[in-house]
């Protein structure tokens, strides 16, 4: 009977370590997505603007997207929590040695703050959805065409020091939840063997850090005057 209740109890905890890996992939897509989009700012307001124009030009499907988005971030914040309850309630002590395992585990100190940086990160997206989205609506005409001026509110945003440094701050917390979670994503999938663990455990760590490089650039260019 406890072999049985044991059975049942790991099937769960797998199966919601998919549910994460399968929703987190689906964010690490969009986010690396969203940082290349971001880069259009790069080339001067009519390119951002028009960038901006043909998303929102998407619309009602945009809203479809958006909202399979949240769905898809709500079950991965949630799997999340229940995935580290059980952690915990199975090694209550085990996590309060904060030195790296490495090894086949690769345990570190962003693997342990996982559900840390994943709630700052949720308040964050909520932050900055009603910031840009619902934020000022300033417009602009490119080639005949009136658009929303998204560049001007970015750059208003990005001058206020408290924004443009704190976007930087959880970038890197952004980078340093994903430096674990792709590398553990593929790890549920299946993808664990000696052939592949270390070469995933490299691009997940390569990707954490363009990820950074590549958000945090705009905020830094405008608030130093560079664009």
């Amino acid at each position: 009977m406890a072999a049985k209740s044991f059975a049942v109890s790991y099937g769960a905890t797998i199966t919601k370590k998919i549910v994460m890996a399968v929703t987190g992939l689906v964010w690490v897509l969009f986010v690396t997505g969203h940082m290349a989009g971001n880069l259009f700012f790069l080339a001067g307001p009519d390119s951002f603007n028009t960038y901006s124009y043909k998303l929102i030009s998407l619309e009602p499907l945009l809203y479809v997207i958006e909202i399979a988005l949240a769905v898809i971030l709500i079950f991965h914040f949630w799997y999340g929590i229940a995935v580290t309850w059980s952690n915990y309630k199975a090694r209550p002590v085990g996590y309060r040695n904060q030195k790296s395992r490495g090894g086949p585990s690769k345990q570190t100190l962003s693997s342990k703050t996982m559900i840390w940086t994943g709630l700052i990160l949720l308040v964050f997206v909520v932050f900055h959805v009603w910031t840009f989205k619902y934020g000022p609506w300033y417009t602009t005409t490119i080639d005949g065409v009136e658009m929303r001026d998204l560049y001007r509110l970015v750059k208003e945003v990005y001058l206020n020091p408290l924004y443009a440094f704190g976007y930087v701050v959880v970038m890197a917390l952004l980078a340093f939840h994903i430096r674990h979670a792709l590398w553990s994503a593929f790890q549920s999938l299946g993808f664990n063997n000696n052939r592949y663990s270390g070469m995933l455990y490299i691009l997940a760590l390569l990707l954490a850090v363009v990820l950074f490089f590549g958000f945090s650039i705009v905020p830094m260019a405008v608030y130093f005057n560079i664009v």
